[in-house]
């Protein structure tokens, strides 16, 4: 019942109250991105979302505009502290997780949830090892498990697991408890970079 009924619609009970938040948000932090290079405002990447079906979701844009996809060895995005193609406005939005707020318009449309796995690029749909899968019966989130306790230092088997868990035990108990567990990572700016130094 909460899986399938309650958590829909405190996501959309939620996403309803944040909205004039990000309004403001929106307001003030779209002039910096677009005249820092001339940019879009957002970046409307290609991800996978619940059942494997493919949508795009919305952040505000972080890096400049044509930056080169980087991955680490385990196939996951390189983030580091002294990544050349994030924007000054780009850094201060992923320390601060603002760039994750247009994510709610990806909660109204019913592709994202509050919280759930991250989404991953199209290619890793056929990286997914059978047992995995599971987590693909869930929406993904705009945090999680992963994000709550390890932000960007888990590595891609790490996340793959942590995700399956989630969506194997889903309560309204772990949603609260990875909530109040985002808060503190996001404002203690825990883990917001992950190089090659730290793969794992």
């Amino acid at each position: 019942m909460y899986k399938t009924v309650v958590k829909r619609v405190l996501d959309l009970t939620i996403c309803i109250l944040g909205f004039p938040l990000f309004a403001i948000i929106f307001i003030i932090v779209a002039p910096f991105i677009y005249f820092e290079d001339k940019g879009p405002v957002f970046y409307n990447g290609e991800r996978i979302g619940r059942n494997g079906k493919l949508f795009k979701m919305y952040k505000f844009r972080s890096m400049r505009v044509n930056a080169p996809d980087i991955r680490l060895p385990d196939g996951s995005t390189y983030n580091g502290k002294d990544d050349s193609r994030v924007t000054k406005i780009g850094r201060l939005l992923r320390e601060t997780s603002l760039d994750e707020v247009p994510q709610l318009i990806n909660i109204l449309k019913g592709e994202m949830s509050l919280i759930g796995p991250r989404p991953d690029p199209p290619d890793w749909i056929d990286k997914y090892p059978d047992g995995y899968r599971v987590f693909l019966t869930v929406r993904p989130g705009i945090t999680g498990y992963s994000q709550a306790y390890y932000r960007n230092s888990d590595s891609s088997q790490d996340k793959m697991k942590h995700d399956k868990y989630y969506a194997e035990n889903v309560s309204f108990l772990m949603d609260f408890r990875i909530i109040i567990k985002t808060i503190g990572t996001v404002l203690s700016h825990s883990n917001v970079y992950r190089d090659d130094k730290s793969n794992k």
